[in-house]
This record gives C-alpha cells, sequence and structure tokens, in this order.
C-alpha cells in the first residue's frame, strides 16, 4: 500500500519531465496493485486525481503508453470508474492510439476502450464523439484474413470493444451496420471458427445486431446462414448451442434468410436434437428440444421455406413433423399443431393434407386435451384446423369427420385465445354450408355462448368472432329455427349492434342476417329488433355520406323488410325516411341507386 501511494506521488509530480525508468516503475506498481486488489486500487487512483495524469502520457511516441492503456483497462472493469475516465478526458488520446502500429498498444487500447464503453452511456458517447467505431471497423477489415495468435487475440479485443459499444443501442448499432460491420464480421466467423474466443465474441455481437430490421437484410447478402449451420454442427456444449440458437431466431424472421437456412441444412440438424432430446428430463435437453422446435416454426412462417420443406406432402421434414403431434411431449404437440398450420397456408397443400388423414390426428390431439389440457396446445391444433377448413372442398369432408362435435367440447374453456380460435373454426367450417349451419345454430348451448361472447368487452377478438358467428348461422342455414333459437337466446340486439361495427365486412354481414329475419320470423323477432333500436340505425347509417354502397343498399333492402311489421313501420314513417333515400336515387353507384328508386316506391304505398 505505501508503494503504492508512493508511485502514485511520483506519477503525478514527475510524469511530465521524468525518466522513462521512474515511469516505468510507478505504471508497474499500479499494475501490481490492480491485480491483487483491482477494486480499492481503482478508488486510490480515482482519489489521487492520476486519472488526468494519464491523458497525458498516451501518446504514441512514449515506450509507456500500452502500460497505460492497460491500468486504463483494469481500472475501467468497475462501473464506478467508468465516467471519471470520460471526465478525465482519456478517450481522444486512446481513440488517437488506435492509429499506431504496434500491436501491444492497439490491444490495451482495445481492452480500455472496451471497458469504458460496458454498459456506460457517457463512455460511448466520448466514443463516437471521438470517431473510434470507424478505426476500429477498419482494423476489422484489414486483420480479418489473418491467422496469427496476436492477431487473433486483437480481432477479439476489437470484436468485443464494439459489442460494448453499441449494445443494446440502436443507433450506434445501425451506425455500425452502415460502416458495414456486419459483411466483415460474417468473413470472420468464416475464416477463424476454429478459435472459440473470436467465434464466440462473433456471436454475440450478431445476437446484437440481428435484432435490427435494416441488418437483417445486410445479413441476407452474406453466407451467415451456411457459415452459422456449419459452426452449429460442430457443437456438442449447450452453452455454445444456445449462443448460435440466440443468433439464429431473430434472423430467421426475414423471408430471404428463412430460405438460406433451410438450404444450409438447419432443419436437419433441429430434427436431429429433436431426435436426441425428446425423451430426455435432463434441464439443458428441455430447453434444446423447445428451441429447436420453435425454430422450425419460424422456419415455416415464410411462404419459400415452407413451400419446400412441404415438397407436395412428401417431404421427410414435413412426414417428421407429423410424428410429432401423437408425441407425449407437449412442446412437440405444440411445435406439430403449429407446423401443420403454417403449412396449411395455401389451398393446395390444404387439400392434400385433408386427404391424407391429418384432420383425425388434430382430432386425436385435442381429445387429449379437452380436459384441464394444455392451453397452448388447443389454441395450435384449433388454429391448423382452422387453416385447413378454408378451401370450399375441405369444409364437407372435415365437417363428415366430426371436427365441429370435436370443436363444440371446447365451448367450456374460459381462455380467449382458445375461444377466439374455437369461433373462427366453427365459422371456417359452415361456410356456404347450410345442413351444418343449420345444426349447430339450433345447439342452445352453443347459441347461448355465443351470446355471452358477445359481450366480452375485455376481448375484442372474441367478442367480434362470436358476433360473425351469429350471423353466418342465419346466413348460411337461411333456417326459421336458427333464427327462433338466437331470438329466444338474446342475439338480436348484438347483431343491431354489430352492424355500425368499424368494419364494413362485419357490418354487411351483420345487415344480410337482419334482413334474413326480417323476411322468415320478422314478429317474433319485431320486439328486440324495436328495442335494440334498429329503424334508428338504419337512418344513421343511410344518411352517413361515409358508409360504403353496399352498407346502403342492404340497409334500404332490410328497411324494405322491416314495414312488414306495424310498430317498425310507424317508427320509419316517423323518421322522415323517404327524405335521405330520394337523395341516394343520384347516388353514383348504380346498385344503390336502383335500389333507392325501389325502396322509395315501397315507402309512398306503405305511407
Amino acid at each position: 500500500a505505501d508503494n503504492l501511494s508512493e508511485a502514485l506521488k511520483k506519477l503525478k509530480i514527475t510524469s511530465t519531465d521524468s525518466t522513462a525508468d521512474t515511469l516505468e516503475g510507478c505504471l508497474d506498481c499500479l499494475l501490481q496493485a490492480l491485480a491483487q486488489n483491482n477494486m480499492e486500487t481503482s478508488e486510490k487512483i480515482q482519489k489521487s486525481g492520476v486519472l488526468q495524469v494519464f491523458a497525458s502520457l498516451l501518446t504514441p511516441q512514449s515506450s509507456c503508453t500500452a502500460k497505460v492503456a492497460n491500468i486504463i483497462a483494469e481500472v475501467a472493469r468497475n462501473e464506478f470508474m467508468r465516467n471519471p475516465c470520460v471526465d478525465a478526458g482519456l478517450i481522444p488520446p486512446l481513440v488517437q492510439l488506435l492509429n499506431c502500429k504496434d500491436q501491444e498498444v492497439l490491444l490495451q487500447t482495445g481492452r480500455a476502450l472496451g471497458n469504458i464503453c460496458y454498459d456506460s452511456h457517457e463512455g460511448r458517447n466520448a466514443v463516437d464523439h471521438a470517431g473510434g467505431a470507424h478505426i476500429v471497423v477498419d482494423h476489422l477489415r484489414s486483420l480479418c484474413s489473418k491467422t496469427d495468435p496476436a492477431s487473433e487475440k486483437l480481432l477479439t479485443v476489437f470484436c468485443g470493444m464494439l459489442m460494448n459499444y453499441s449494445n443494446e443501442n440502436d443507433t450506434l448499432q445501425s451506425q455500425l451496420i452502415n460502416m458495414g460491420v456486419i459483411p466483415t464480421l460474417v468473413k470472420l466467423l468464416g475464416i477463424h471458427c476454429q478459435n472459440a474466443a473470436l467465434t464466440e465474441m462473433c456471436l454475440v455481437a450478431f445476437g446484437n445486431l440481428a435484432e435490427l430490421e435494416s441488418s437483417k437484410e445486410q445479413f441476407a447478402y452474406t453466407n451467415i446462414a451456411e457459415e452459422l449451420v456449419k459452426l452449429f454442427k460442430k457443437q456438442i456444449e449447450h452453452d455454445k448451442k444456445e449462443m448460435i440458437f440466440e443468433v439464429l431466431a431473430p434472423l430467421a424472421e426475414n423471408d430471404v434468410i428463412k430460405l438460406q437456412l433451410v438450404e444450409a441444412g438447419l432443419v436437419e440438424c433441429l430434427l436431429e436434437i429433436v431426435q436426441k432430446t425428446v425423451d430426455s428430463d435432463k434441464e439443458d435437453d428441455i430447453a434444446e428440444l423447445k428451441t429447436a422446435s420453435d425454430l422450425m416454426v419460424l422456419l415455416l412462417l415464410g411462404d419459400e421455406s415452407m413451400q419446400k420443406l412441404f415438397e407436395g406432402g412428401k417431404g421427410s421434414v414435413f412426414q417428421r413433423v407429423l410424428s410429432w403431434i401423437p408425441s407425449n411431449s407437449h412442446q412437440l404437440q405444440l411445435a406439430g399443431a403449429l407446423a401443420i398450420a403454417n403449412f396449411a397456408r395455401n389451398d393446395g397443400n390444404c387439400i392434400h393434407m385433408v386427404d391424407n388423414g391429418i384432420v383425425q390426428k388434430l382430432m386425436d390431439l385435442l381429445d387429449r386435451h379437452v380436459e384441464d389440457g394444455n392451453v397452448t396446445v388447443q389454441h395450435a391444433a384449433l388454429s391448423a384446423l382452422r387453416n385447413l377448413a378454408i378451401p370450399v372442398v375441405n369444409k364437407a369432408k372435415m365437417l363428415s369427420a366430426g371436427v365441429a362435435e370435436a370443436v363444440l367440447k371446447f365451448l367450456r374453456s374460459e381462455m380467449p385465445p382458445v375461444q377466439f380460435k374455437l369461433l373462427g373454426t366453427l365459422r371456417m367450417l359452415i361456410d356456404a354450408q347450410a345442413e351444418a349451419a343449420e345444426q349447430l345454430g339450433k345447439n342452445v348451448k352453443l347459441v347461448e355462448r355465443l351470446v355471452e361472447w358477445c359481450e366480452a368487452k375485455d376481448h375484442a377478438g372474441v367478442m367480434g368472432e362470436s358476433n360473425r358467428l351469429l350471423s353466418a348461422l342465419i346466413r348460411h342455414s337461411k333456417s326459421k329455427d336458427v333464427i327462433r333459437t338466437i331470438v329466444q337466446s338474446g342475439g338480436i340486439k348484438h347483431l343491431v349492434t354489430m352492424a355500425t361495427s368499424e368494419h364494413v365486412i362485419m357490418q354487411n354481414e351483420a345487415l344480410v342476417a337482419l334482413a334474413l329475419i326480417a323476411a322468415l320470423e320478422l314478429v317474433t323477432a319485431e320486439k328486440d329488433l324495436e328495442n335494440a333500436q334498429l329503424v334508428q340505425i338504419l337512418h344513421r347509417l343511410l344518411s352517413d355520406d361515409r358508409s360504403a354502397p353496399e352498407i346502403k343498399y342492404n340497409s334500404m333492402v332490410l328497411i324494405c323488410a322491416l314495414i312488414g311489421s306495424e310498430p317498425l313501420q310507424k317508427e320509419v314513417q316517423s323518421m322522415a325516411f323517404l327524405e335521405v333515400i330520394s337523395k341516394l336515387r343520384s347516388h353514383e353507384n348504380k346498385t344503390v341507386a336502383q335500389q333507392a328508386s325501389l325502396t322509395e316506391q315501397r315507402l309512398a304505398v306503405e305511407s
């Protein structure tokens, strides 16, 4: 301790005109003390005011420069020392030293700047201001192909410095991307894949940059996919695989890179991991299984990558994913169902899958999750069924396979995501399927649950889908029994409210369903239509210039039907409809104009 105090005093007094030997001795003493107790020594260095002295010692000509930079690197390992280093004016001279040729000076300078930037806003700003990143990126470029140990050490330090400089800072990450650091780092990874420390630094740097959208476009122009897959195949340790996964996941969000990863053979690696880990209960294996199967699902979100792996339904990858569905692992069941939902993104794939018995596999899976089931698996399996039900030719096949009954088992679910998918699946199934729509529309339990969910104010999606399914049951069945069931369950007011939705498609569906109600069961629904103030709403829709032509048209069709009811006809007469409708006779849309003439005649006759 005495030696340290002595050395600090000497440094302060003699820094300007001391001989190199005295200086060396003092600096050695500081390095020794830092090696023994970094924190305590750093505090003493800060209190002594020597940091300011260091600024003048950081010159390319001095033989002590590397040692001074080393001391700064050591003290900056402490969070409390980073701002004082910036305040002492150390950043500009350190950045200047990045231009020198001496490898030891470059190494210690890189360490010092990297440590000062670590989690320090002030440190990063100062380095940015002094232009440090640009020089380091140039160094990476010029050293990139050198594989001697000293160059690799320097490359590792410079990668680390850029990582600390830009970590979790979008602005600085964008700056590095604009400097073209990505192709250089990818090249580095390819050349130095045998060097574990450097590889690790590259991966962390990629992980940092890959979150930014602009980076993904640049990555897509490199052979990153090939390099990462090559590296991945060599890994045995869980932690190393995990590091590569952390880069793969954000990159795989880009469709171009998805395809590159598929072509580079990532899928085979993922399937192998699944096979090795599926029966293990080790924590690392469970984590790997989840990451690998999640990534597999992500790759299938790209249209091209998905179609490549589907291979007309003959692909080995597609077949392997199918085998996940009956698995005992919830994680694999989930990934399998999500993968099917992703494969089911075009009619051709959907038709092929339904013809090849996938529906039964999904229903069996749902069956395993009816009582206290896994919500994410329920949601995924319903998503897959919903997508498969989109092509017209699949609907009848799926209905006769018993999909509607399988889905209805989840009516009791209190989980909004499951409710939402259940509703969507039923709505897809009954589209233009009159018999099925009638059967479901007479199911009192279903209709009552729909009416209840139409009031789920906290869950707009569930509320919207419930309204749409109520309307669909009427539109596709055109059945008096269905209408009576909906009236008795209190569904009319929700259809009237749906006519005021902000979505034209929902408004339209509601108006068509209401017109069918008025045409087929007006007496039964009369009271509810009156209480829901349908006539006032129609007046508003027809008066509003912003209403779409089809809304105006269907509102007039509905008015014509409503005047068959005495109380509703009185309401229509009391609200000066003729005035609004006569204006619509000159509407630019011919169909609207024609309907306005017809409606005007009807109203004139009735009045």
